[in-house]
């Protein structure tokens, strides 16, 4: 007898459907799974055989296959488990197919019959949207994220008896359900930017960053404070949309990282990498594609301290992700992609020794190796940081001298209103951002006055910039005046977005 059951999966961050035969018939005892299944789906015959009885059913003693379509896309993980015992269940009799037709199934099986959390679950609600099944049982630590999607039916089982008796008795439980406004929280930060003494430069050109999401790298000695103003970007950075949230949780699910009592994602990532980090830590892959740093880093913020210090392969790793807004993981049977449209913060020191720049302290390196140290960092990656802030010293006298500093919510005021305006510019368009624009946007958007012109032809002169950094410097412009509420790029504007080419005049 054969039965059919419908469960799902995720591809990087899609969703599709699979539908589960099980066949029951007589010969040899035995089971045999088909349909390219992994490792994890191979092993799960002894975890539903187990189950089955632990639960209170028979096994059944004939033979027993499991196909998973469609047959050419390889499955993966553990999320079959339950629907595949519950198609040997309506196979051998013990069951009614009938109720089954309704649902789509989910969750990890464990031998005594309980019911195990899965990842991925947010992404396959979302894509049953799609689709003609409006009802979904996944385990109970899945709950939460899973009844986030309104359009879906969502329910729960502890363990698999307990499924099968709500299947067969047609008891009324009511789907879970959730108001996405109750877990939509703006997060207190405990950090805040009037705790920086000093530092009105870095602190403007992060605003600058943060309102146009531009990337930005500090250069500055030993504790000149860059790891202090990069740990306290998030609290400027506007709220989340909720497309943004469900795009960034989708990311956050399929990683395993979602606390199942918060299940959205709704304040921006900060994902701060250590330099050991390698390649597939930081963009994603492995023989089962992950998303990896910069795409937990979708919609917020990814820092890397010490830069230079990074391995070169790494960092070059960067450049399509940062080009693109994606991260694609290319493999002999499959292509899979993660989003990761993330604001970029770097930090690292003028030189080896760190004191180059530095007021109190002689730097012991030689020009050869400074050369040598920035070179790590290559001229194609660095284009696509827009600013190169330079981070000084702060005298002990600013230190201890009691004034006023602007509060997080001081810039975030002034951050909010450049977007707004950026929002409304770019509303027929599928950006948000001044620094995604393309040139033709650019072409359209970014009008300079005649002095300004002039100004920039100057600058390009001077620094010998190539035209990607011709095209940044006019995304910065535009930025800056969207936050002076200027419609024009005039002089000042391209003076201030030139002004932030540090590395740019200090070695080209």
């Amino acid at each position: 007898m054969i039965s059919r059951i419908f469960s799902s999966t995720t591809l990087g961050t899609d969703a599709y459907l699979v539908e589960i035969e099980v066949d029951v018939s007589s010969g040899l005892p035995g089971i045999s799974v088909v349909g390219l299944p992994d490792e994890a789906i191979k092993e799960a015959k002894e975890r539903v055989k187990s189950a089955i009885k632990n639960s209170g059913y028979d096994y059944p003693s004939g033979r027993i296959t499991v196909n998973l379509a469609p047959a050419d896309i390889k499955k993966e993980g553990s999320c079959f488990d339950l629907a595949i015992a519950l198609g040997i269940l309506a196979s051998s009799g013990q069951i009614t197919q009938e109720p089954l037709k309704e649902f789509i199934f989910l969750g990890e099986l464990s031998l005594d019959g309980r019911i195990r959390r899965i990842n991925g679950v947010l992404p396959i609600s979302l894509f049953l949207r799609k689709t003609s099944f409006k009802k979904l049982i996944v385990p109970e630590e899945n709950i939460f994220e899973a009844s986030i999607v309104k359009e879906i039916d969502t329910y729960s089982a502890e363990n698999l008896k307990e499924l099968v008796y709500f299947l067969t008795n047609f008891l009324e439980k009511k789907p879970f359900k959730i108001e996405i406004e109750e877990l939509v929280k703006r997060k207190e930060y405990n950090l805040d930017f009037s705790e920086v003494k000093g530092q009105a430069k870095a602190k403007r050109a992060i605003e600058v960053a943060v309102a146009g999401m531009h990337n930005i790298i500090l250069i500055g000695p030993p504790g000149a404070g860059k790891t202090m103003l990069a740990k306290r970007i998030p609290t400027i950075l506007p709220d989340m949309t909720e497309e943004e949230i469900f795009e960034t949780t989708q990311i956050y699910s399929i990683a395993g990282l979602l606390d199942k009592e918060s299940p959205l994602i709704t304040t921006r990532p900060f994902r701060m990498v250590h330099h050991t980090a390698s390649d597939i830590a930081l963009v994603g892959g492995g023989q089962n594609p992950k998303p990896g740093e910069v795409s937990l880093a979708h919609n917020g913020v990814l820092f890397l301290d010490e830069l230079p210090e990074f391995h070169r392969d790494v960092l070059e790793s960067l450049r399509q992700p940062l080009e693109d807004g994606k991260v694609t993981v290319a493999r002999a049977n499959r292509t899979v992609s993660f989003l990761s449209k993330f604001l970029l913060v770097g930090a690292m020191n003028p030189c080896y020794c760190g004191y180059y720049t530095s007021s109190f302290r002689s730097c012991r390196c030689s020009s050869s190796q400074i050369q040598r140290y920035r070179n790590k960092i290559s001229g194609p990656l660095l284009e696509r940081i827009d600013l190169h802030i330079q981070v000084p010293e702060l005298r002990y006298q600013l230190l201890i001298e009691e004034r006023h500093e602007e509060t997080s919510i001081d810039i975030r005021s002034r951050v909010e209103k450049a977007i707004q305006i950026q929002r409304e510019r770019f509303k027929e368009n599928s950006i948000f951002f001044n620094s995604q624009m393309d040139t033709k946007l650019i072409k359209k958007f970014c009008i300079l006055d005649g002095q300004a012109q002039k100004v920039l032809e100057m600058a390009l002169k001077e620094l010998r910039l190539s035209c990607r950094s011709y095209d940044r410097i006019l995304k910065v412009s535009r930025t800056i005046a969207d936050l002076e509420g200027s419609e024009k790029i005039h002089a000042e504007h391209i003076l201030e977005a030139v002004g932030y080419r540090y590395l740019d005049k200090e070695l080209f």
